[in-house]
């Protein structure tokens, strides 16, 4: 039988050759093998080309990458194993056929038609969706490269596909994480303003008007510290599907931060519909939300602000739309300002004040530091022994350029930007120094009292009630001495940090007053749960007592009530002999006033002292005039 056989042989040279080696018997006519007759040829040059045909074809069943090679006919001529596992392609299998024709018909389709026709272009590279024949729609990264011959007919099509699907969805959610907030799903603050850029952009051509919503929602704070994040959180999210609901569906509704969202009515341009909107909005979030079974109180207060064709003229589609933000926020602060729970539209005086308050709040960071704060004192009286049993201090700041300003030209500011901490220790600090000096002239009795307002600010502030006793013992005032002023609506906030400072205080023997009484909600229901050592009527309440020598009930219960539940009754805003008598006689405790004596500065205190102390009828005392004892 014939025999073929391949074997290297070394030359004389040195070299390895390759010899194909083939033999054939020759017989006799009995069959027998007389001899053989055989070739050998060089092939050197045809196996190294074969050995690497198989490399190659090794490396590309390596690959996790499908390769596949069509004929000039379109039928499949090669595929590796990757092409198994993302197209399904075997060319061994009865099934490659058809699988192979729907990938191709898939390149034909989404492939350019030049690179397929024999246009300028021979290869192609981009992303093409397939369904794999598991049933799933695939994004594959494709690489076609179409060999022609010489005359430009195909000769063969070569392609390489690779499952970028994961990749895709991966870099999707990328995406989206980065412009959407991940509690609520709603676009953030990064796409919102995108988004208004756009339709600002279509409004230059279209001439259609835009409008911002900003809104920040009250209740948040609160459930956070009484019920937990967790319960704040589905309130949040309990927010934002309300204000997509009440919104239309081309609205673009995103949550910035924490309480804050912003909505995005495209083609409004009408004020009195943008605040009809912005009021079906407020209400969307008013009102209960059941939170894990817990009724939750929210509220809403919104600032509108409308695209003008100025403000397109002005600035580009990116800037225009941060400064329409910025100008719907500005309103909705002057909506808090006036009251919360209510809509505001947007003013250039809107934008001018929010000026002067950005300038301020630049302006108290330097001014304690510049010596620019100043206390003054006005005096407490027994309405039935005309002693100074007290004195409160009053903040005044000199300022530069504005002159003297009393603290509501400032507070909110300073609360904002929590300079009052500093601001209030300083308070403190010095007024408990003037009154030391004052009880060690034999000004004031020792058993005296220094009145000091606070804010909510302070008293949430955990290092609060250790700075304030430090200031105190620094000044070797008494604990009891301090009598801290707070707003009845301060008490009833129900905030627990707050809560803990004033039990905290009231256990150190601080005194603790509750300042303008009269003007919160259900005061009088509270009182009984809340007990302070003292009320201060407010002003208003004071006014019409005296006139045409009657009294207002109203003061006469108030003072009964808090006698019974041991508190001290303080008329503030006295203006009259008269009303200092009728206060007498409703059985108020202390007074204070400009009829008793303006605010004044140490010596002023010390003149006030001593003339009311001296016999005589008594007078107004502003600064230093004169001054006699309480009338009888």
């Amino acid at each position: 039988m014939p025999f073929a056989a391949h074997f290297r042989v070394s030359t004389l040279d040195g070299n390895e050759i390759v010899i194909a080696f083939m033999a054939s018997p020759v017989r006799d006519s009995t069959n027998a093998v007389l001899r053989y007759v055989g070739t050998a040829q060089d092939v050197t040059g045809i196996a190294a080309h074969d050995r690497l045909n198989d490399q190659l074809v090794g490396a590309l069943d390596a690959a996790s990458d499908a390769i596949v090679v069509y004929d000039a006919n379109t039928r499949l001529t090669f595929a590796n194993r990757g092409a198994g596992d993302v197209l399904g392609i075997f060319d061994t299998t009865d099934n490659s056929s058809e699988a192979a024709a729907t990938f191709f018909d898939a390149v034909r389709n989404q492939v350019p038609r030049d690179v397929l026709t024999g246009g300028t272009h021979n290869s192609w590279s981009g992303e093409l969706g397939h369904r794999s024949p598991d049933g799933f729609m695939r994004t594959l990264a494709l690489t076609l490269h179409v060999v022609r011959g010489a005359d430009a007919t195909v000769e063969h099509y070569s392609v390489i596909a690779r499952d970028v699907t994961e990749h895709k969805q991966l870099q999707a959610e990328l995406q989206r994480q980065a412009t959407h907030d991940e509690l609520t799903g709603l676009p953030n603050r990064t796409l919102f303003l995108r988004r208004v850029a756009e339709a600002l952009d279509r409004s230059r051509t279209l001439r259609r008007g835009v409008t911002v919503l900003f809104l920040d929602f009250d209740g948040l704070k609160n459930v956070n510290d009484t019920v937990g994040h967790r319960f704040g959180d589905q309130l949040i999210v309990s927010v934002g599907k309300r204000l997509v609901n009440a919104t239309r569906p081309a609205d673009v509704v995103a949550r910035l931060s924490g309480d804050e969202f912003a909505v995005l009515a495209e083609g409004v341009a009408d004020e009195s519909l943008a605040l009809e909107i912005a009021e079906r909005v407020r209400a969307s979030i008013t009102g209960q939300h059941i939170i894990h079974g817990v009724e939750v109180t929210a509220g809403a207060s919104v600032g509108v602000a409308i695209a003008t064709q100025a403000l397109l003229a002005e600035q580009s589609p990116t800037e225009a739309a941060l400064t329409l933000l910025v100008n719907a926020d500005t309103a909705m602060y002057r909506a808090k300002q006036r009251g919360k729970g209510r809509c505001e539209m947007y003013s250039e005086a809107m934008r001018t004040q929010a000026r002067d308050r950005l300038a301020l709040a630049s302006q108290l960071e330097r001014a304690l530091a510049a010596g620019e704060f100043v206390l003054v004192y006005q005096p407490i009286v027994s309405i039935h022994t005309g002693r100074s049993v007290a004195i409160e201090a009053l903040l005044r700041w000199n300022h530069p350029q504005r002159g003297v300003l009393t603290p509501p030209a400032f507070l909110e500011v300073a609360e904002e930007t929590g300079a009052i901490g500093p601001i209030g220790d300083w308070v403190i600090s010095r007024a408990a120094k003037t009154l030391r000096e004052l009880i060690d002239d034999n000004t004031l009795e020792r058993s005296a009292a220094i009145h000091v307002n606070v804010s909510p600010r302070q008293l949430s502030d955990v290092g609060f009630v250790e700075r304030t006793t430090n200031a105190l013992a620094a000044a070797g005032v008494d604990l009891r001495q301090l009598v801290l002023e707070f707003t009845e609506t301060t008490a009833l906030a129900g905030n627990p940090a707050i809560t803990r400072s004033l039990n905290a205080l009231s256990r150190l023997d601080v005194r603790l007053s509750i300042d303008d009484f009269g003007t919160g909600y259900s005061s009088l229901a509270h009182l009984r749960d809340f007990r302070a050592a003292q009320l201060k009527l407010d002003g208003t309440f004071i006014s019409n007592v005296g006139r045409e020598n009657s009294d207002d009930p109203i003061v006469r219960s108030i003072v009964q009530l808090a006698h019974s539940l041991d508190m001290s009754v303080v008329a503030e805003w006295v203006q009259s002999a008269e009303q200092l008598q009728r206060l007498r006689l409703l059985g108020c405790d202390h007074a204070q006033g400009n009829h008793l004596c303006e605010p004044t500065d140490e010596s002023g205190i010390r003149d006030f002292v001593r003339e009311t102390s001296g016999g005589g009828t008594r007078t107004p005392h502003s600064g230093g005039t004169g001054a006699g004892p309480l009338p009888e």
